[in-house]
């Protein structure tokens, strides 16, 4: 690293402050998380609520306002966001993230304020999204619109979240949307646009794909809130097939492609694998009468969101410091080892299913996510608050 420093470096682009707001909370909100689940800590909430909101409005809510505020204006073909609006968000965010913690130690009404200004901010960031949306001048706005409108989900998960504190039968609703219709669903809309882009594939795209998704997505809601087992197989199923075959149409060619791209690509195919393997465990599941223990949701949450973002983040984070957007050995290490996360946090699944006994492999996953955010926090960090070029 170079020692060079620019001190008024680290709020002049938006996703500089959000990144590394996210990649904070990603450790300090699984260190709580793993703790209170071993019975060191007792929270003012359910661990449940506290591991689900946390990950989704504190840790990627900010890794993806960093990266969309600052794509969505070239998306749309509008001015970048103001620097006075998205730092007024980001210190928002910051204390609402502050406020939330001190609540789940000491008192259930802070709690509830920090997941109130949370929410506040958040329809700054739809607001903000919906104006360049309305007033860009792209002519072509469909990947803009499915977009925003995962954004718009994610601001119901939010308030639902909110509800489901008041009213605990609301919780399962409130992740399901959260989770399927926002963040696994942003991600789908950012990488079935971006990934094709910058690998060069130029094979034409299902004009339904994103609304074929979308609609298996809101049913996959559906048929779980509903708790009808066959109907989540056969979506899953569905979504598998459907995916496979889209993606292998665009024609990637990962061993000639350089390290971030190929990179990208294995992300994107973990989402049909992640939902063939979901169908199998639930019918394992069903046949064994046993529980994998979120086997499914992690299998999308590590190995197909995190892998994207990592990816995305190590991008952006690199090109808006003008330097090339590659990924080096190190960089490659840890998208392999984000593979590794996955497969540990699988075996935990496996060990509550079959009895194994093994919960041993709950601290290793804990702390091998951990590791990861520490690692990538530590490589990028200083490019993220100094621009600071790596050699």
């Amino acid at each position: 690293m170079q020692k060079t420093i620019n001190k008024n470096y680290f709020l002049s682009q938006p996703h500089q402050p959000f990144f590394i707001l996210g990649i904070i909370n990603s450790i300090i909100m699984m260190l709580i998380f793993s703790l209170s689940y071993k019975g060191i800590f007792t929270l003012y909430t359910d661990i449940l609520t506290f591991h689900t909101y946390t990950l989704i409005f504190t840790v990627f809510t900010n890794l993806f306002t960093g990266f969309i505020f600052t794509t969505f204006p070239r998306f749309c073909q509008s001015n970048v966001i103001e620097k006075d609006y998205y730092v007024k968000l980001f210190f928002a965010n910051l204390i609402g993230s502050g406020i939330f913690l001190l609540g789940v130690f000491l008192n259930e009404m802070l709690m509830q304020f920090g997941m109130f200004i949370l929410f506040v901010a958040n329809i700054f960031i739809v607001s903000k999204l919906y104006s360049i949306y309305t007033n860009g001048q792209a002519v072509d706005k469909k990947d803009a619109f499915w977009i925003l409108l995962s954004f718009c989900f994610g601001l119901l998960g939010h308030f639902l979240f909110i509800v489901s504190s008041f009213a605990p039968m609301m919780q399962t609703l409130a992740i399901s949307i959260s989770f399927y219709l926002y963040i696994i669903f942003l991600t789908f809309s950012v990488a079935q646009r971006m990934i094709p882009f910058f690998s060069h594939s130029f094979e034409a795209k299902s004009e339904k794909l994103i609304l074929t998704v979308f609609t298996l997505f809101v049913l996959r809601i559906l048929a779980s809130f509903f708790e009808i087992p066959i109907a989540q197989i056969s979506i899953d199923l569905i979504l598998a097939i459907y995916l496979f075959r889209e993606f292998i149409s665009w024609k990637f060619t990962p061993l000639k492609s350089p390290a971030i791209l190929w990179v990208l690509q294995l992300g994107l195919f973990w989402l049909p694998t992640a939902f063939l393997l979901s169908a199998f465990s639930l019918i394992a599941q069903e046949l064994l009468e046993t529980n994998f223990y979120f086997f499914n949701v992690h299998l999308l949450a590590i190995g197909f969101l995190t892998t994207i973002l990592i990816g995305f983040g190590t991008r952006v984070t690199l090109g808006h410091s003008s330097q090339p957007p590659h990924a080096d050995k190190f960089a490659v290490g840890l998208f392999i080892f984000i593979q590794v996360v996955v497969l540990i946090r699988s075996l935990f699944s496996f060990n509550i299913a079959f009895g194994w006994e093994l919960n041993f492999l709950f601290d290793i996953s804990f702390t091998t996510w951990l590791i990861l955010f520490i690692l990538w926090g530590a490589r990028y960090g200083k490019v993220l608050l100094y621009g600071t070029r790596l050699n």
